[in-house]
């Protein structure tokens, strides 16, 4: 099996969520804006053909990322998570019969160059299908410190690249601790059914943690230029997610002089996804 069927189950996912990603921002241009934290965004929200075809999406992506954690490492498949933003571009800039500027190709280059090189040059390896309590907890306690700190800063700031920045990150950290749980609870699935995955705590756990995901999108969005949230999220997820990978899944990565062409390819990542989103802001 090797890497084949989570890169191709990944790439699939990556796919639908950039399909999502530019349909939901859309939709949640034209809804009522919001100084504060305003769940029944999402109410205003499903009133919008288009949000209702970026959750279809989101369906698609998470059913795609769930093949993809059930048969790789978590550090292998998160990280594949950045052609998102490449992928909106391209996507939104079809929508609008608009043509991407040389730039934005160089920047899409640059990311899907960098990705490449960077993975080859990691090897992510180690597929722990058990994780124990004593080290789902500090990991957990972290991630949600974390996030309440995040979002709570960003709500207290006024629209713009902060806010936006903020919120993007507290959704990136939400992302990665989602795909970490539902890894386990995918491994659960296939160890004891669905018996043991609708039992188990993992399985509750990773979707409160998606649908606060959700809920911080929607916001991050809302708060501030593309430039500003998106970094913070596609880089955000993949760190987080690689850390996760080696600290709960003791997954592992080359050392040595490994690091070096890690090191090239994720500058030419950094390079490629603030170049995308400056350029990209308004297309996408």
């Amino acid at each position: 099996m090797g890497v084949v069927l989570p890169v191709v189950f990944s790439l699939f996912a990556a796919f639908s969520n950039a399909l999502a990603t530019v349909l939901q921002r859309r939709a949640a241009l034209t809804v009522p804006q919001s100084d504060g934290f305003r769940p029944g965004l999402i109410l205003d929200l499903m009133r919008r053909p288009l949000w209702l075809g970026g959750i279809l999406a989101v369906i698609a992506a998470g059913v795609g990322q769930a093949a993809a954690l059930a048969t790789g490492p978590l550090s292998l498949v998160q990280p594949l998570f950045v052609l998102e933003l490449p992928l909106a571009l391209l996507i939104a800039s079809l929508m609008a019969r608009e043509k991407l500027p040389s730039a934005l190709w160089l920047a899409v280059a640059a990311v899907v160059g960098g990705l490449g090189v960077a993975l080859v040059a990691a090897s992510p390896a180690g597929n722990r299908t058990h994780v124990p309590l004593d080290r789902w907890v500090p990991a957990l306690v972290v991630c949600c410190v974390a996030v309440v700190a995040l979002a709570a800063a960003g709500l207290r700031r006024p629209a713009g690249r902060a806010r936006a920045g903020c919120l993007g990150a507290a959704t990136a950290i939400c992302y990665a601790l989602t795909a970490a749980l539902m890894k386990a609870a995918m491994h659960i699935l296939d160890d004891q059914g669905i018996g043991g995955f609708l039992t188990s705590w993992q399985t509750y756990a990773f979707c409160v943690t998606g649908i606060a995901a959700l809920l911080l999108l929607e916001h991050a969005m809302q708060g501030g230029p593309l430039v500003a949230s998106q970094p913070a999220l596609t880089l955000g997820d993949a760190t987080i997610s690689l850390a996760l990978g080696i600290l709960l899944y003791e997954e592992h990565v080359r050392s040595g002089w490994w690091l070096l062409p890690q090191l090239a390819g994720l500058a030419l990542i950094v390079f490629g996804v603030f170049a995308l989103a400056r350029g990209g802001a308004s297309a996408a």
